[in-house]
């Protein structure tokens, strides 16, 4: 193996351990927010995307972006939400092929009630990777990764 499949091996390596960690979190929170809300972590995170932004309200391709969706999935699971009652469309004043997605009062409700459940399951799902030798260097990168995106 030469240099160049060295440095492959080792970006390999780094998405594999990024995945575990990905898995390990995501599989705890998912747990955790069915049990309590009846959300899965996508929904959750539709809902705060929601939550987060001025007016609760997004353009679909926008929560496509941060739930990391394809433009189908993310309109099946808006259509799912809605039906829920959960959040609502509207269409956009000032260009009418723009769909907004809003938050409505029952998810807003919903979100309040699951965030807290939400920061536990992630916070022992954290716990319990700092204690895997592998998973550990990571973890502990984490704060500095979250500085560095609020810096630049």
């Amino acid at each position: 193996m030469g240099i160049r499949d060295d440095a492959v091996e080792i970006r390999a390596q780094g998405w594999r351990t990024l995945a575990a960690l990905h898995g390990l979190i995501e599989s705890s929170m998912e747990k955790a927010l069915q049990g309590a809300a009846k959300l899965s972590v996508v929904e959750y995170t539709v809902l705060d995307a929601l939550a987060r932004q001025d007016g609760w309200h997004m353009r679909m391709q926008q929560l496509g972006r941060a739930t990391a969706l394809s433009p189908s999935a993310t309109t099946r699971l808006v259509t799912r939400l809605e039906d829920r009652g959960l959040l609502t469309r509207i269409l956009c004043a000032d260009d009418r092929r723009g769909i907004y997605t809003e938050l409505t009062a029952a998810g807003s409700e919903l979100l309040a009630a699951a965030r807290p459940v939400h920061d536990e399951a992630l916070e022992c799902a954290l716990a319990e990777a700092a204690a895997l030798p592998e998973l550990a260097p990571l973890v502990e990168a984490l704060p500095q990764l979250h500085a560095k995106a609020a810096a630049g």
